[in-house]
């Protein structure tokens, strides 16, 4: 016999309001789950019952893991919870992805933590049917952990190199070709480059080494594609200062500290729209005419690129395409690997126009 001590600490369950209310098991969970095929005097009976003992209803975990998917997807990134809101990009993304989930009336969970063992209790317990992966910094552990999960998973391809995963990205080199061409094509010829993460927890100058050994090839080929264009025009590529940043204010801040403090670049080649935008906050600042003293491209294409001041020119990729296709890729899944590539196109404004007459 259950001590009084287990019977007031135990769980009021489905058959306890069932016995109470004088109906079958089925009945009571009937009340709950289809109602509409019980007499609405059975149904308040039970629900009276219900309210009495402090039921609030059977577990929607419990009814969903029965049934073998919760139409959900999980939002995957090892950046603060607030990156989601925060970054123009992830914004623009988690459009696309908002819109192929209302499209199915599948649900979001945004997973996100603040250190190693927090993510893989995030990932561990999220109650999803796959995940999508924001592989900006920490690309391999997130796999690694969504792994563990076995359920599907597919990377938004900003720097992950593994054709065991279903990625979706864009062609970085041919969209970096285009940036450096543009630049160089109005007569630019002194140039700096800031750049995202080639690996993770670092900032500063960048070295050829740690190019060659970059973790995210995604940044790597933007810089590969930068250069390729600019050896066409004769730019000595070997003396283009390369800052790599955390894509926030303070690591590109300190990057143009770094970069004017020995180099007078007339154009600045930003592998993001965030870094761009920063940027042009900073040059402003200190008196710098963008475009007039020095020109400014990104990429990325976001919606802030044409609202800042003056009007950001930048390399557009199809963003809310991309999270469209990765949310599907998770809805529809059936086991295939699938890496999808998206073209990029040069959207000129106001950041970029001929170097000053005396460069």
């Amino acid at each position: 016999m259950a001590s009084s001590t287990e019977s007031n600490t135990r769980p009021i369950r489905l058959a306890d309001i069932a016995k109470a209310a004088g109906v079958s098991h089925g009945t009571a969970s009937n009340v709950f789950s289809r109602p509409e095929i019980v007499r609405e005097e059975v149904r308040e009976r039970v629900k009276a019952a219900a309210e009495a003992m402090g039921y609030a209803g059977p577990d929607p975990k419990g009814r969903l893991l029965r049934a073998g998917k919760v139409n959900a997807i999980g939002v995957a990134t090892t950046e603060p919870l607030s990156y989601f809101f925060d970054d123009p990009f992830a914004r623009a993304m988690m459009a696309g992805i908002s819109e192929a989930c209302d499209a199915t009336g599948a649900g979001i969970a945004l997973v996100s933590a603040g250190n190693q063992e927090k993510l893989a209790w995030n990932i561990q317990s999220a109650l999803v049917d796959g995940f999508i992966l924001f592989c900006i910094e920490g690309g391999s552990r997130l796999v690694e952990l969504t792994r563990e999960r076995k359920l599907p998973f597919v990377a938004l391809e900003l720097g992950f190199d593994d054709d065991t995963v279903s990625a979706i990205g864009v062609d970085n080199v041919a969209g970096a070709r285009l940036a450096a061409h543009h630049l160089a094509e109005l007569g630019h010829r002194r140039f700096a480059v800031l750049s995202l993460p080639f690996a993770d927890d670092r900032t500063g100058p960048v070295s050829p080494e740690q190019v060659r050994t970059a973790v995210y090839p995604g940044t790597r080929d933007r810089l590969v594609g930068y250069f390729e264009a600019l050896s066409r025009f004769g730019v000595d590529t070997a003396v283009i200062p390369v800052y790599e940043t955390e894509n926030d204010k303070a690591s590109t801040r300190a990057g143009l500290e770094t970069i004017f403090a020995s180099a007078e670049p007339t154009a600045i080649l930003a592998m993001s729209d965030r870094i761009a935008m920063a940027a042009i906050e900073w040059l402003a600042a200190r008196g710098i005419a963008v475009p007039g003293d020095v020109s400014i491209i990104g990429f990325d294409g976001v919606p802030d690129a044409a609202l800042c001041d003056p009007p950001l020119t930048t390399i557009a990729q199809p963003i809310a395409e991309i999270g469209r296709r990765a949310a599907r890729t998770i809805l529809d899944f059936d086991g295939t690997v699938r890496r999808e590539t998206l073209g990029v196109e040069l959207v000129v404004r106001a950041t970029s126009g001929p170097p000053p007459k005396t460069a």
